[in-house]
Order: C-alpha cells, then structure tokens, then sequence
C-alpha cells in the first residue's frame, strides 16, 4: 500500500481545467487582502486584548501581540510560497499532497475538516450573543428559547449562515464584494474606537509596562497544558516569561491568514497576488490589534480591566456609553465575515480531496450558472447551521486552535521538502532564509501546541483517529492517483 504516494504540481494544476470542475478566475489582490481581514479581524480585536492584559501581560500585551504575529508570519511566508507554486484549491491538503504524500495530504484535510466547520459553528453562536444583546438595548429583546444563554435552539445562528451559505454558492466574486462591505464597516468602527479612545488614555495606566512575574496557579489533571504535564513548567503572568505567555494566547486572534490560500484556485493572477492576500491581510490586522491593545491598557488600569467586554467597559468607564453600542455593531460585522469566510474554505478544501477521490467526487461539480461547489456549500451550510442551533460547542473550540497549528507546520516543513525534491519547479514568491526560516516556523508553531490542555490534545487524537479508519476504508481505493497508477 503506497500511502505516501504524492499528487504532482502539474497534476494538481492540470486537475483544475476539467470543465466540470473547474472554479471561475475572479479574484485579485485586493479581494484576498480583504478576506483576510475580514476572517482574522473578530471577537477578539474586542475582547481577547484587554482579557490577556489582565491576566498574562498587563500593558506590555502589545509586545505579546508583535511576538505572535511574528510567528504567524513565519507560517504566512511558507504558505505564500506555497499559495504561488501550486494555484490550487485546498490550501495545506494540496500542499500536502505534492510534498509529504496521499495519507499526510488526508490527514491535513481532515484536520482542516474539523478547524473551519467548529469554527464557523462557534463563531455563529458568538454572533448571535452579540445581536440579541443589541436587539435588546434598542427595546426588542428576543425569546429565550431561541437566542439566550441556553437556548432550545439557536435561530438567529442558524439564520445567519444560512444566508451566508446562499450567497457562498451564488459566486465567489459577490461573496467578496459582501465581505468588502462589512469588512469596511467593521475596520471604521475599530478606527473610530482607536480614535476616540485617544483622548481618555492616561499614561500612568502605562507604568509599569512589564508588570513583575507572578507564578499561577497549577491547573491539573487533563484541563493542564501539556507543556507542563511532560516538563513541569508551569504558565508565568506578566514579567517577560507572561509576554510571551500571553503571546500563545493571543495567537489565536491571527488565525485565519490560511484560508486566503484556499482561493489560490480562483485568484487572476495567483503567483503576484496570493503573497500580497496573505502577508497584506496579516500586516494590517497586527497593527490593528497593537492600537486597540494599547488604547484599551491606556484608558484603564489593566488590574481593573473586564474579561467580558474589556473595550466596552473601558469607555463605559470614562462616560461613553455610546461606544459600547458601536462596539456591538463592529463585533456583528466581524463575525459575520468570519462565518462566511470560514465556511468559503471550508468547501474549497473539501472541493479539492473530493475532486482527487478521496471522498465522493460528485460532489466537486462546479454549478453551471455560479462557477462554485454549489452542493458542498450547501451541505457545508446545513451542517454548520445544525452545530451552531442544537450544539453547545464551547468545549471543542480548542480543537480550532490545535488544527491550525498542525496545519502551520506540516505547510512549513513541506516548503522544505518540495525545495528538496522539486528545485525545478518555477517560484513567483520565495519564502526567504530556507531551511532556517521554515524550521523556526515549526518550532514556535509546536510550542504553542503544546501550552495546549491534555484534553484537547486528546480530543484532537481520537478525530485523526476516526480521520484514518474512513481513509482505508474508502479514499485510499477510490484516490484518482490509484487510478492513474494502475495499467
């Protein structure tokens, strides 16, 4: 059994122009960026920043925000790489595929399965807190049974991607001009927040910048970070051990750059504009996140900062209580983006192995009319409306943060490898300092997974797991690479 045997470059680039699976060229620089944007940029621009502040970092929670996009960027500069040689859809299972062979390549994909679907549930529930609580303070406040707390079922999550889903499968080029528009809103409430935050921050909020480390309190059993069950280093807050702490927790802000790479296969001009999409879009939002971090530490003391709603505190705080109904509506629209742009790489990768056979290839037909995966995108849209209404999913979230990591480092060990074994093979972007840069990638990237709890590790074992049992059973005899190799 050949499990390690690899898709070639130009296989998966020839796989591209069969009619009835082929994605229409829409896309340019600009609509990546803004994809980007508009995944990465969420709940956590408004509440992970004064959060991690408090606990981890106090004011120095900027830093932490600069050493994380740094890592990101090492991770964003091999997908680039990767996103410009092979312009196909799939991101890090087509990648994969090329470099590590068919069962990494399925793995991946499953991994990636589970990141975006958990994803887009989870970020449906957050949006549906945030609209009922705005709904309610303009007097029409919703049932109980369908938006509170614990709600019966989820409509107003299950409503909002549902309609996304409608407009994921009209095209890819109206789905980017949506994002446009609410990624434009959502960035001038950000700006406006910075902005008018300026004028109430007080610098002695600032001292100390690097509050003195203090140890934590031990969490045991299988809630622990595995770090410290394998090496008994226990998680320090603030100091410059917190930084950096802090830094394995903000991280998760910056996820999302990837899904950029999943539109290779739709992009114009993807050897000049998939760089630009991913490393543009990751640019933009750290200095995003280092404004408002440093606004919100600025305006109030980071001991006296909320967990909850930290920025809409902050300036209830000071007397403006109307920014906190501006935070809301950014937050609506952020989320909004993130659902749709989760759900659209959701597809694309599930496009991909199902177009190579590793899951029922019918399903990668292109819709005649729209130019998209139009049945997976609805299947994708029903599953992801039935998570977010019936499931709590708070427990699995971890699983978002676990699947991206492990995707950040096989990308970044397969730019390694395909420089090895295709030195041939034309580059429009180089990732630079390679091996040096790649493996530097895959440390951090697995130090982060590591601060991860035991049980997630578990959880995220025992679906690689089911992942496996499904590839025997049926993608390893139904690969159209088996195809190709058989007389």
């Amino acid at each position: 059994m050949d499990i390690l045997r690899t898709k070639t470059v130009e296989q998966s680039i020839s796989d591209t122009e069969a009619p009835e699976h082929r994605l229409r060229k829409r896309l340019t620089a600009v609509d990546l960026t803004v994809f980007g944007i508009g995944v990465i940029v969420g709940t956590g621009i408004f509440v992970l920043t004064g959060q991690v502040a408090k606990q981890t970092a106090g004011p120095a929670v900027a830093i932490s925000f600069v050493v994380s996009a740094i890592v990101c960027g090492l991770a964003a500069l091999c997908y680039a790489e990767f996103a410009s040689t092979i312009p196909v859809a799939g991101s890090a299972y087509t990648f994969s595929y090329a470099t590590l062979g068919e069962l990494p390549a399925w793995i991946i994909g499953w991994d990636l399965m589970l990141e975006m679907a958990l994803a887009a549930a989870v970020v449906a529930v957050g949006w549906s807190g945030y609209f009922a609580s705005l709904m309610s303070s303009i007097g029409l406040p919703l049932p109980a049974a369908i938006a509170g707390d614990d709600p019966v079922v989820n409509l107003p999550a299950m409503i909002v991607v549902l309609l996304l889903t409608a407009i994921l499968v009209a095209g890819i080029k109206l789905s980017s001009r949506v994002n446009q528009v609410i990624v434009a809103i959502k960035v001038a409430v950000i700006l406006l927040v910075i902005v008018a935050g300026l004028f109430y921050i007080n610098s002695a909020n600032y001292t100390p910048f690097i509050p003195p480390a203090q140890a934590t309190e031990q969490v045991a059993g299988l809630k622990a970070p595995l770090i410290q069950v394998l090496f008994g280093i226990t998680p320090v807050a603030y100091g410059v051990i917190g930084i950096f702490s802090a830094a394995a927790v903000v991280f998760f802000a910056f996820i999302g750059f990837d899904i950029v790479a999943t539109a290779a296969e739709e992009t114009i001009n993807p050897q000049r504009d998939m760089p630009r999409g991913i490393i543009g879009s990751l640019a933009i939002c750290t200095v995003l996140y280092v404004a408002v971090s440093l606004v919100v530490v600025g305006m109030q003391n980071y001991k006296q900062l909320s967990t909850s709603a930290p920025l809409a505190d902050a300036f209830t705080a000071v007397g403006q209580k109307w920014v906190a109904g501006l935070i809301s509506i950014g937050a609506i629209a952020g989320l909004t983006t993130v659902v749709m742009i989760l759900m659209l790489g959701q597809t694309r990768v599930l496009f991909a192995m199902c177009r190579d056979g590793l899951l029922p290839r019918p399903l990668a037909k292109v819709h005649p009319r729209f130019g998209t995966p139009a049945r997976l995108t609805v299947i994708i849209g029903v599953v992801s409306a039935l998570l977010s209404g019936f499931i709590s999913l708070g427990a699995l979230a971890e699983l978002v943060n676990i699947g991206t990591l492990f995707a950040f480092v096989v990308v970044s060990a397969g730019v390694i490898i395909l420089r090895r074994t295709r030195p041939d093979l034309p580059r429009a972007f180089r990732t630079p300092l390679v091996p040096v840069l790649p493996i530097l990638s895959v440390l951090a990237c697995f130090y982060l997974m590591l601060n991860l709890p035991v049980e997630t590790w578990l959880r995220f074992l025992i679906w690689m797991v089911i992942g496996a049992v499904l590839y025997f059973t049926y993608g390893f005899r139904h690969s159209r690479v088996t195809a190709r190799q058989t007389p």
